[in-house]
């Protein structure tokens, strides 16, 4: 019996530790504040950069005012490689964003992948409108 248990614990970590869990950006936690003044000052066309600082992703943020109004808010590190953490760059116009090591593209309305060899979106974070702040957490 319990060699079956051990045998159980064994595979299970195994199975764990797959590939496919080195492929997905890694969770940490984010609290990021700003005010929506503040915001429509440092963004540019709707779109504020936040680098890797403490409490903010894993390799920073990108916050974005969609054409309808809505923020969204992902994390920059690249789906494409995230153990690399090679933070995207967003293009111009700010529709999508390039990963600089892979050149896979990304959406910034929804941050679904727009070009290959990105197979994953982006890193999602949820966006809280109060009063006069913005912040963005998960």
């Amino acid at each position: 019996m319990k060699i079956k248990l051990v045998c159980i614990v064994i595979l299970s970590t195994l199975i764990s530790c797959s590939k496919d869990n080195l492929d997905r950006i890694p969770d940490v936690y984010v609290s990021y504040k700003i005010t929506l003044q503040e915001f429509n000052i440092r963004s540019q066309n709707g779109l504020l950069l936040v680098n890797n600082q403490v409490n903010t992703g894993v390799a920073g943020l990108i916050i974005y005012r969609r054409a309808d109004g809505a923020y969204v808010a992902y994390d920059r590190c690249s789906s494409v490689d995230p153990q690399k953490r090679c933070a995207i760059v967003p293009d111009n116009p700010n529709l999508t964003a390039t990963d600089p090591c892979s050149g896979a593209k990304f959406s910034l309305y929804d941050g679904s992948p727009a070009k290959a060899p990105a197979q994953r979106g982006l890193k999602e974070y949820k966006v809280i409108i109060t009063n006069f702040d913005l912040t963005v957490v998960n």
